[in-house]
């Protein structure tokens, strides 16, 4: 009886420092997210995987997993902090419903963010774009959609593929928006079916509320390409990492 107690205490013990170690890496350093919506299309896609850079931006109450940092006071500002470049695809916490969240970050406070007829404008000045081409592609759960993909560059020169969807769309047009210090203005590349920045029911996010950096898409899903012909294949994603 003793060295089956002993035994079990060893167990506990080593069971106990794993899920020690587990809260302490997910917490400094990496971290895992599943893709839940289509608004980062063609980049991710639903239910794609990527691993999160837990340092990139610093540590808040949100670094800690499982969600234990919602009861601790808000603050400020960060341990550590650095706020993301333009272009950085972070993963941050809803400022009001609370819901894990991945977007595109897109103006830095003090950043004038204006949209005119789906084009974005930074600063008094529209991005550049490339020719937008047309495609059909599957649209999650089920069915078709006619896409416009082009790319554009942001002010600090990073280059990423964009989806518009329909002309006139509802946040086709918005601001001109100054970013308020503290906060960070979120865009999904898939521009017609995003409720980013642009949407009253979400605005800027506070600079606590960001968890990390998107790094790469570790994991992905079937192709619909590979049954159907007749549309576009997504963009190749996996091992590709989010950032230059």
């Amino acid at each position: 009886m003793q060295r089956w107690r002993a035994e079990i205490i060893e167990w506990i013990k080593t069971l106990a420092g794993a899920f020690v170690a587990y809260i302490g890496f997910t917490t400094v350093a990496f971290a895992q997210y599943e893709i839940p919506s289509e608004s980062m299309v063609p980049h991710l896609e639903v239910g794609d995987r990527v691993t999160v850079a837990k340092f990139a931006y610093g540590y808040s109450r949100y670094s800690l997993p499982f969600d234990l940092g919602r009861s601790m006071p808000a603050a400020e500002h960060r341990l550590f902090e650095n706020y993301p470049r333009r272009g950085d695809v972070a993963v941050f916490i809803h400022p009001h419903s609370g819901e894990v969240m991945i977007k595109r970050a897109i103006g830095l406070p003090g950043d004038l963010i204006e949209v005119r007829n789906g084009e974005l404008i930074i600063n008094n000045r529209a991005v550049e774009t490339t020719q937008p081409h047309l495609l059909i592609r599957a649209a999650y759960p089920r069915g078709r959609e006619w896409a416009e993909r082009y790319e554009e560059t942001l002010p600090d020169g990073y280059t990423h593929a964009v989806h518009n969807l329909t002309p006139n769309a509802p946040l086709d047009n918005f601001g001109p928006y100054r970013v308020p210090e503290g906060n960070v203005f979120f865009m999904g590349d898939n521009r017609d079916n995003s409720r980013d920045s642009r949407w009253s029911g979400m605005g800027p996010v506070p600079i606590e509320n960001l968890i990390g950096r998107a790094e790469l898409v570790y994991a992905t899903g079937a192709r619909a390409c590979d049954h159907d012909s007749s549309v576009a294949c997504p963009m190749q994603r996996w091992m590709r990492p989010l950032h230059h």
